[in-house]
C-alpha cells in the first residue's frame, strides 16, 4: 500500500478528520491479552486505588495506538508514517461503569518537509485532559 494522500495537496493548517475512540474495561483485558502487559493498575481497580491512581487506567501503548489511527486512516496507509512519538501526560481512567472512557484525537499538518513527508501534530484528550504531549507523526505522502 502507498498514502492516498498527495503531498501536493497538502497544505500546512490542514486538519485531519478527527475521532473519537471508546474504551471499556473490556477494551483493556482484551488489549492485555494481545499485549502481555497485565500490570494490575489495567484491569484491577482496588489494585489501582492503593498505587494512587483514581481508578483503572488504560495502557499507555494502547492510547498512543489509538491516537495514530487518526494519522493512518487519513493516510490511507500505516506504512507511510515514518516516525511517531508522544509524552504520556495524563492517564486514561476507565471507570467500570458500562461506558468506560473515551480519547478525542484531533490532528494537523504542521510542517511540509523534504522527500514529500509532513510532520503532522496531534492532540489526544479524556474527559477534558490532554493524555499525550508532543505528539507527532512524520508521514510520507503520495
Amino acid at each position: 500500500m502507498t498514502a492516498t494522500i498527495s503531498y501536493d495537496d497538502v497544505e500546512v493548517g490542514t486538519e485531519l478528520p478527527a475521532q473519537t475512540f471508546p474504551v471499556t474495561r473490556d477494551t483493556l483485558v482484551r488489549y492485555a491479552g494481545a499485549s502481555g502487559d497485565f500490570n494490575p493498575i489495567h484491569w484491577n481497580e482496588t489494585f489501582a486505588k492503593e498505587v494512587g491512581l483514581p481508578d483503572v487506567i488504560a495502557h499507555g501503548m494502547f492510547t498512543m495506538a489509538e491516537a495514530i489511527r487518526v494519522v493512518t486512516d487519513w493516510a490511507g496507509d500505516p506504512g507511510a508514517v515514518v516516525e511517531y512519538g508522544v509524552r504520556f501526560t495524563k492517564p486514561v481512567v476507565v471507570p467500570n461503569d458500562g461506558e468506560g472512557a473515551s480519547i478525542e484525537v484531533g490532528a494537523k499538518v504542521a510542517a511540509k518537509l523534504d522527500d514529500r513527508t509532513v510532520r503532522v501534530d496531534l492532540t489526544a484528550m479524556s474527559a477534558g485532559q490532554k493524555v499525550l504531549g508532543m505528539s507527532r507523526a512524520l508521514v510520507r505522502l503520495a
